[in-house]
C-alpha cells in the first residue's frame, strides 16, 4: 500500500505562480499531482492536512546557518553534547519551514570554544552519525575552512575523504579587507565576541599573518580535494572583482555575502551564485560593514537567501521581500529552487510533479508569517495548531 499524502484548500507556490486554491498530493514521498484544488483523480489519500487557506510551499534549504554552533555553546565555555543539540536544533528548524539545513562549522583555528579544529571535527562526525538514525530533516554539512589556517588542512581533507562534508566554503578574517577593512575593526569584533585583551589579540593576528603566505597552498589542496568528491565550494565575504575571479579559478561557483554591490554583480555576471544573509533583509541592513541586502537584490546581483546566523529569519525574509521588490513565487524561490540548483538537490526545491516532496504550509498571524505544517519526503514532522483564526490568511475557501 502506497503511503498518500494530501496538502489542501491553500494558495499553492509554483515556481512561477501562486495556484489559489491549491493542492499538492505526494505518494510515498513523491509529487504526484500540484496544481488546482479537486482536479486530480484517484483514491482519497490516507492522510489529509487542510491548509484553510494559508500558503503551500516548498520547504527552505539553508545553505549556511551557525545555529548549530550556537546551540552547542549558546554561553561562551557553556558546552552541552552534539547529539543533544542536534536533537534540540532539528525541532526547531522544522518549525521553521527549513527541510534541508547545512550545518555550518568553521575551521578558524581557535583555541577555545566550537571553533576548535578538532572539537569541530568531532562535532562533524557526531552528526554524521546521528543521521544515519532516525531524523526530521535533512541534515548536511557545510565546512568553513579559514585560509590562513593552514595547520587545519589534513583534518580537513580527512573530512572530505570520509564524505562527511556537503559544502566548503573558503573565508579570510584577516584584517585590512572583506568583513574587517581597518585592524581596528577585528580587535573591536574580537573584544566585543571573544573579550580578548589587546595583547591577545596582537598574538592571534600575527598567526594569520604566517598563514597568509600559505594561503594559497592551502586553498588549492582542499580545492582538489573538494571537487574531486563532487563537493560545491563557496566563497565568504568577497570584496573585489580579482578575488571573485581567483575563487572561480578555483571551482567556487557560490558567491556567500559579497562585501559590496559591485563584487556581488560581478559574481553573478561570471554566472556565479550570490547568496546574501535573511537576517540582513529582516533587520534592514548588515550587523557590520557588508552591503544591504535589498540593495543586491534589487540590482539584480543576488538570488540565494540563507539564514546565516537566525533560522527564523528565512520565512520573515521571503514574505518581506514579496510585499515589496518581488513577487511571492520569486522571494520563495531564492530560498528553495535557487539554493537546490546551486547544491545540485536535483529534486528538491519546487512543487513539479516528480519532485520529493517537501512541504510546508504557512499562514500569516497579524503580520507575522508562521509554520504550521512541515512535510519531509511525504512524512509530517511538524504539526502546530494555533487557538483562533488567522487575519489575512483565513479568508473562506471553497472545499477543495
Amino acid at each position: 500500500m502506497k503511503r498518500t499524502v494530501l496538502v489542501t484548500n491553500g494558495r499553492l507556490v509554483m515556481p512561477d505562480r501562486v495556484v489559489d486554491p491549491g493542492e499538492v498530493l505526494l505518494e510515498d514521498g513523491v509529487i504526484q499531482y500540484a496544481g488546482k484544488c479537486a482536479e486530480h483523480r484517484g483514491r482519497p489519500a490516507e492522510r489529509v492536512i487542510d491548509a484553510q487557506g494559508g500558503y503551500i510551499m516548498p520547504g527552505f534549504i539553508d545553505l549556511h546557518s551557525d545555529a548549530i554552533e550556537k546551540e552547542i555553546e549558546p554561553r561562551p565555555g557553556a558546552f552541552f553534547s552534539t547529539e543533544l543539540a542536534f536533537s534540540e536544533l532539528e525541532k526547531k528548524l522544522a518549525g521553521q519551514g527549513i527541510t534541508t539545513m547545512y550545518h555550518s562549522f568553521s575551521f578558524a583555528g581557535a583555541e577555545w570554544g566550537v571553533r576548535q579544529d578538532a572539537g569541530a571535527a568531532e562535532c562533524i562526525r557526531s552528526i554524521a552519525g546521528a543521521v544515519q538514525e532516525a531524523t526530521l530533516i535533512r541534515n548536511k554539512i557545510h565546512l568553513r575552512y579559514e585560509i590562513t589556517n593552514y595547520k587545519a588542512v589534513p583534518i580537513v581533507r580527512e573530512l572530505i575523504y570520509e564524505g562527511r562534508i556537503d559544502l566548503l566554503s573558503f573565508m579570510d578574517h584577516t584584517p585590512g579587507q572583506g568583513q574587517y577593512p581597518t585592524v581596528e575593526s577585528y580587535r573591536k569584533y574580537m573584544e566585543k565576541t571573544y573579550h580578548t585583551a589587546p595583547d591577545e589579540t596582537d598574538r592571534i593576528l600575527a598567526i594569520k599573518e604566517e598563514g597568509r603566505n600559505k594561503a594559497g597552498e592551502s586553498v588549492g589542496i582542499l580545492s582538489t580535494a573538494a571537487l574531486a568528491a563532487g563537493i560545491p565550494l563557496a566563497s565568504h565575504d568577497d570584496d573585489t572583482v580579482e578575488k571573485v575571479e581567483y575563487y572561480h579559478s578555483q571551482g567556487v561557483t557560490i558567491s556567500e555575502f559579497p562585501i559590496n554591490v559591485a563584487t556581488a554583480r560581478a559574481a553573478r555576471d561570471a554566472f556565479l551564485d550570490v547568496c546574501v544573509g535573511a537576517p540582513n533583509i529582516v533587520r534592514g541592513g548588515s550587523t557590520g560593514n557588508g552591503l544591504r541586502a535589498a540593495d543586491a537584490i534589487a540590482a539584480g546581483a543576488a538570488n540565494i537567501l540563507c539564514s546565516d546566523y537566525y533560522p527564523p529569519a528565512i520565512l520573515h525574509a521571503v514574505f518581506k521581500l514579496a510585499s515589496g521588490a518581488l513577487g511571492l513565487a520569486e522571494a520563495v524561490a531564492m530560498a528553495t529552487a535557487a539554493p537546490a540548483r546551486a547544491l545540485g538537490l536535483r529534486d528538491l526545491g519546487d512543487l513539479s510533479e516528480g519532485n520529493t516532496g517537501d512541504v510546508i504550509v504557512v499562514h500569516v498571524r497579524g503580520q507575522v508569517p508562521v509554520v504550521t505544517s512541515t512535510i519531509v519526503g511525504g512524512v509530517p514532522v511538524y504539526d502546530i495548531t494555533y487557538r483562533g483564526a488567522f487575519g489575512s490568511a483565513a479568508k473562506a475557501q471553497p472545499a477543495c
